[in-house]
This record gives C-alpha cells, sequence and structure tokens, in this order.
C-alpha cells in the first residue's frame, strides 16, 4: 500500500485544508510536470532558499521514492546538507484570480513541500543515474543523444537525494470567491490563466546544424 501523503506531523497541512490532498498521484503529477525547485538548508549560522534543476525517480533507493539535485562539489550548501533535514519544495502558478475586493485576491496553484534527511550520493552508479535523470526531466529524451558522463564530470559534480516519503501537497483552482455585496457591485471577477511558453529552440553559434533534434523540438512543445 502506497504511503499516504502527509505522513508525519511536520507535513501535515492545518491552514486551506480544504486544498490538501491526500493522494500521492497529484504530487507526482506535478514534479513531473515542474522544473524548478526551492531547496532550504541551513548553511552556518543561517539559512538559505536557492533555486535548483531537479529529478524524481519514483523507484529510487529511498523511502517514497527520490528527489534528486545537484551541483558543484565546491557548493557548501550542498555539501552542507548531508545527514541533515532540508525543505524542499516546488509551485507551478497555474492563474491571477481577480476578486472584487483586495482582500480576497488569490493565485490559482499547485505545490508540493518535501522534508527529509538529505544523503549525498556516493555511487557512481547512481551518481550517473540521477544526472541523467536531470537532462531527460528538462528534455526528455535528449540523454540518449549524448555521449555518456565523465570520470572528471562526476567526480565535479555532487548530488544531493531526498526521500519524498514526507511530504505535503495543496493546490487552488477555479475562481474568486468574494462576498455576495461585493458581486452584486457589479466589479468583474475572474481568472487570468498562466501557463509557460516556449518561444522555440534557437540553435547556438557553433552548432553543427540549424535544425534542432527531434528530442529539442518536442521537448519545446511541451513546455
Amino acid at each position: 500500500m502506497s504511503t499516504p501523503l502527509s505522513p508525519t506531523d511536520r507535513t501535515t497541512v492545518r491552514r486551506g485544508r480544504d486544498r490538501a490532498q491526500e493522494d500521492r498521484a497529484p504530487m507526482h503529477a506535478l514534479l513531473a510536470d515542474a522544473l524548478v525547485a526551492h531547496v532550504g538548508v541551513v548553511v552556518g549560522d543561517h539559512p538559505v532558499v536557492l533555486p535548483v534543476a531537479f529529478a524524481v525517480d519514483l523507484e529510487g533507493p529511498d523511502q517514497g521514492g527520490t528527489l534528486y539535485i545537484h551541483g558543484s562539489v565546491a557548493a557548501r550548501w550542498l555539501t552542507g546538507a548531508e545527514s541533515r533535514t532540508v525543505c524542499v519544495t516546488v509551485t507551478e502558478l497555474d492563474g491571477l484570480v481577480a476578486a472584487r475586493s483586495g482582500f480576497h485576491h488569490s493565485m490559482n496553484y499547485r505545490s508540493v513541500v518535501v522534508i527529509g534527511e538529505a544523503r549525498i550520493v556516493e555511487d557512481a552508479e547512481e551518481k550517473a543515474h540521477a544526472l541523467t535523470l536531470t537532462v531527460d526531466h528538462m528534455v526528455p529524451g535528449r540523454s540518449a543523444t549524448l555521449r555518456p558522463h565523465t570520470r572528471r564530470e562526476l567526480a565535479a559534480t555532487s548530488v544531493l537525494a531526498v526521500p519524498l516519503v514526507e511530504a505535503s501537497m495543496k493546490l487552488r483552482a477555479g475562481g474568486p470567491v468574494d462576498e455576495p455585496e461585493d458581486i452584486a457591485s457589479g466589479a468583474w471577477g475572474g481568472v487570468i490563466p498562466l501557463r509557460r511558453v516556449s518561444t522555440g529552440p534557437v540553435s547556438g553559434d557553433d552548432s553543427h546544424d540549424d535544425v534542432p533534434p527531434d528530442v529539442v523540438r518536442r521537448a519545446a512543445e511541451l513546455v
């Protein structure tokens, strides 16, 4: 049986519980769709929150699956996170909710919070797998068109793994929720939908072919 979302007290949603998700499927869908995560970790005497590329392996070695984050071996925030609790958030903004009062303006969104003890990936095979997943998360199928990672590249890269078991998800969808008297005033209320849009791939100045490969064109269509 799959572990339910919010299995611990620190991931239990208390405010806005009507927006909390109980099933893991919506979380998995968001993690597959989103491109940027933010990781929060304490470095020295202060916290930092940084945007990162990420990848997910639902069959990974950690409980609930594994979320991978990578960076330079010289990144103090990343190497300092080993065996410490980190917080990873992923958010997609789907719309601006324009209500008939400032108080009821809102946003339509999907958001996941993952809390867990991070580990540095030491196994070379798992590290290469995590980096390949990250490439394919950005551009599906891209890794199959590239040369393998070199030992030097693997040595220069640190990969952080965070278990997906301890997580929560909230989402909002729909229009504004206004007071009856504000609706009666006749002011406009509604939603401004938002989505990611690619303007199409642009070949590099040193590219040998001005026509991007199929996997790149398909990725642009998916954004």
